[in-house]
């Protein structure tokens, strides 16, 4: 008995062994017609594993690329569609560029001073100050959720007029931030659950 750990790894295990040694047996064929009929049934076989994807854009032109790779691309046969080539599976994705700029507070966030200098592009009016004001919100739920403690409502907008190089300032003593004690204690919101009345009128 052939134990499946002493035997080749699979290379597409979605498939199964069988059909990895179909692929096998239809590379050793000599005659290209007879090679050919093979690997129409190894296709329509491979196709019948997985009915419901039979609709899916170009599951005809998966099946034949998972026909290649299975047989190492060692199979000469006319493929319908472009054969696959080995260096196309083996190429590295595009490095993702990071910024590297210092962040000035990190329990802030990038994200925060990203907001920052566009609020001081925008006009000066009433809309400006709101999203300012909702910045340093963001801002002072950043600093008690990273440090765990109440910050007063001055220090935040400190900060804010720091980070936007004195160009946003916000008056403390007539604007209110949200409580440090609301931000660390709030409950998460749970779904509404019907009372004993709402599941016997079910």
């Amino acid at each position: 008995m052939d134990y499946p750990t002493l035997q080749d790894k699979l290379i597409m295990p979605e498939y199964g062994r069988n059909i990895q040694k179909m692929v096998a047996h239809a590379v050793t064929i000599q005659d290209r017609e007879e090679r050919a009929r093979c690997v129409r049934t190894i296709i329509h076989t491979m196709g019948n594993l997985f009915p419901y994807l039979r609709d899916v854009n170009d599951f005809k032109h998966k099946l034949w690329d998972h026909l290649a790779i299975m047989s190492d691309f060692k199979l000469d046969i006319d493929f319908p569609y472009e054969k696959p080539q080995p260096e196309s599976f083996h190429t590295h994705p595009e490095p993702i560029p990071y910024k590297r700029s210092r962040i000035r507070y990190p329990h802030y966030g990038r994200t925060v001073e990203e907001m920052i200098a566009k609020v001081i592009e925008m006009e000066d009016g009433e809309q400006k100050e709101q999203i300012a004001l909702s910045i340093a919100n963001q801002m002072k739920k950043n600093f008690v959720l990273w440090n765990k403690e109440v910050v007063d409502d001055k220090k935040i907008l400190e900060d804010l007029y720091e980070l936007s190089d004195g160009k946003i300032s916000l008056n403390p003593e007539r604007l209110r931030l949200l409580g440090s004690r609301e931000i660390l204690y709030k409950k998460p919101n749970m779904p509404n659950r019907p009372n004993n009345n709402q599941r016997r009128r079910r």
